[in-house]
This record gives structure tokens, sequence and C-alpha cells, in this order.
């Protein structure tokens, strides 16, 4: 049997803490502690515990060069079984095993901290309000109290001196800028309709015109910003409330402007949102949800293993939801984007690969509550006025 160490994996010594009773009678601090090695592959579903011998042998084995099982001295061979178990060592025989995901990742020519980066921040069943809660970060006051003073909401450079800018008159540009707030609070009673629906996905999403340097390199030009010119992000929908589309999940086609229906998931849409949303039920009624996945293997075309290429598509992300906020704030509906999502619950329902096309930002689209639920953060009042104004 042919083995070798696996393409990327990070050890991590963690100090582990345990109450100890004998430590409080011998006048300790009722503490114990040890440390313990924890292996961080990216092809593997989760962090593995390993022992000082098993971190030993994984130093000593490459991820080139496949070796004998019976090269490896006598002594270590126990150790080397259970690292074949876990995945941390693949064996040449195990073609849909562990070797396969291995393969896929080399294959996909990620930079190995953002390959650990990415499948270590990977959500699953997560309900972030009731954590927010637990933590006391759900408002601003008790934020504030919990937390102590935040930094400055701006800082100061220099010796105080300061060059007075003019204020230049607002224009329609400044309306619309002004009037962009992050919606959380939805009226599904009314649909979008589905001219203002195509608008929205053409706007943001859509290739206006395109580059053809062979028969199979293509490249778009979107209206948003992109690395290398690569645009590697597909938009998934979640469809609830949209005049002549039936609700349910789509890939949008950004090269036709077309919609391909999925299959139906296994539990009702408002909650796939939920879970997607990592339960923050404001934006439960949105009316198109819209996962952003970027096909990892695009981008890392052109920047294979480069420090940089993971950092680009997250900026593209940014770029997106930000048109996407202000194309939906002047056709007159609400938008919002939010990074706290199950990535793997959103790639079970799409049947996504994680390695070639994960889950990065949840966005999303609709018309605006007459009533505020949820706060929303409008200071200057240009979507909700007070009452008493």
């Amino acid at each position: 049997m042919k083995i070798r160490r696996c393409s990327c994996v990070f050890m991590e010594p963690r100090e582990q803490v345990r109450v100890d009773l004998m430590s409080i009678l011998s006048g300790g601090d009722g503490l114990a502690r040890s440390m313990q090695w924890f292996a961080l592959a990216p092809h593997l579903a989760g962090e593995v515990a390993v022992t000082d011998a098993e971190c030993r042998l994984l130093g000593q084995l490459g991820t080139e060069q496949w070796v004998g099982f019976d090269d490896i001295p006598a002594e270590d061979r126990d150790a080397l079984r259970r690292l074949i178990d876990v995945g941390l060592v693949v064996s040449a025989d195990d073609i849909d095993g562990h070797h396969a995901d291995d393969e896929r990742l080399r294959a996909a020519r990620w930079h190995p901290l953002s390959a650990t980066f990415h499948a270590f921040t990977r959500w699953s069943g997560i309900d972030s309000v009731s954590e927010m809660k637990l933590a006391g970060t759900d408002n601003a006051a008790t934020m504030r109290e919990r937390l102590g003073e935040p930094p400055p909401a701006s800082s100061q450079c220099g010796d105080g001196q300061r060059l007075p800018l003019p204020r230049i008159a607002p224009n329609e540009f400044d309306d619309l800028l002004a009037r962009r707030a992050t919606c959380r609070n939805f009226d599904p009673s009314r649909q979008v309709p589905f001219d203002v629906f195509a608008q929205l996905l053409q706007r943001v999403f859509a290739a206006q015109a395109e580059v053809r340097v062979a028969h199979d390199t293509v490249f778009l030009k979107k209206n948003v910003p992109s690395g290398g010119s690569l645009h590697p992000m597909e938009c998934y929908l979640i469809v609830q409330h949209v005049e002549g589309v039936a609700p349910g999940l789509y890939h949008y086609q950004a090269q036709e402007h077309a919609l391909e229906p999925l299959a139906a998931p296994a539990t009702p849409l408002r909650e796939l949102v939920m879970d997607a949303v990592a339960r923050q039920h404001w934006f439960a009624d949105a009316h198109v949800v819209v996962l952003m996945s970027p096909r990892f293997d695009r981008t890392f075309w052109k920047y294979r293993q480069h420090a940089k290429g993971y950092r680009v598509i997250a900026l593209e992300a940014g770029h997106i939801s930000q048109t996407l906020y202000l194309a939906a704030t002047e056709a007159g509906l609400g938008a919002f984007i939010t990074s706290a999502i199950n990535e793997v619950e959103l790639e079970q329902a799409f049947g996504l690969d994680p390695i070639r096309q994960g889950a990065i930002a949840v966005c999303g689209f609709g018309w605006r509550a007459a009533t505020m639920e949820t706060a929303e953060l409008d200071p200057a009042e240009r979507v909700w006025v007070r009452a008493d104004a």
C-alpha cells in the first residue's frame, strides 16, 4: 500500500483545562491543564485530535511522494493506521474516500491558509439570534454594558490640524444613498412585480457584455468589479413572493439572464431561509433570497495557491451587495446582506461542493413592511419617519 500525507494540514497546540478536585485540596487553583494537538485539514469534515507520536509522524511524511506502508518503522505503524483512518494520511488505494477528497482539494488550487479558513468557519445548525442573546450583544445598550467602551467611531491622525472640505449640495444620487438602509421588516402579503424582479437581477447579477479570447475562454463585463475580471460569483435564489415566478429554488444564468429551476427542498421555503440565515427571523419573509456562491476553481484558475485569491472573492461579495442595495432602493424595495449563515445547509439545498463552489454570504430584497417590528438603522429618518414628527 502506497501512502502520503494529505495536501494541506495545520497543527494547533491547544490547552485543555478541567476542574481538578485534588488541586483544590492541595491549595492550588482547582484547575488541571494539559496540551493537545489538533490537526486542521480542509478536505475533512472537522478537526482531528492527534497524539504527539501522530503529530511527529505527520511531520515526517511528504505530500507529493508516495511511500510504502512497510517502509515506515514498525513502532509507528499503529499511529500510521489511525492517521489513514481519519484521513490525514491518504492511501493510493482509497479511490472513493479521503484520497478522492484530498485530490479535489489539490485540483482546486487553494492557498493552504485560505482553504483552512474557509473550511473551519463554515456553520451548520447555528442559531445566531440565540447566541447573541446569550452573549448580551443583541442590542446596543447591553452590548456596551457587557463589552465595555468600544473603539471610537472614526479615527484621528496627525497633530490635530485639519483642512475643512466643502459640503457639496446633494443631488439625486446622494438622495438614493441616503435612502439605502438594511431592511429587517418585509411584507410577505405583497408580491414583487415580475418586471421589477427581472430588472434587479439584470442590474446586479447579469453579464452586460463579454470578451471571447478563445472558444473556451470568456470574460464577462458586469456592473461590479471582480478580481482578474473573472466574476466567479454564482447566484442561487430562494424565490418566495414574486409575480409570475413559482416559489422555489433557482439558479440565475448570468449570460442568458434566465432562471434555471432546481429541485424543491426537503423543508418549506421559509424554514429553509431561517436555516440559511442562522435563525435571523427578520429576514425570513424576504421576497427573494440570494445565495452568493463563488466558484473557487474559476478564481484559482488564475490565482493559483495565491495568498490574496480568497480575499478578492470576499470583496466581490461586498461589491455585489452594495449594488443590490442601491438597485433595490431605486425600485422602492428594501435589501439586506448577512454573512451569519449556515453554509452547510445551503450547500446541501443547492447541491454545492464547498471545495469548488461554496457559500460566502446571503442577500435579498423585497417590499418593506408598513411597520417596524425589528429595529433598522435609519438615524436620518429617510426610510422611517417618527409618528410624532
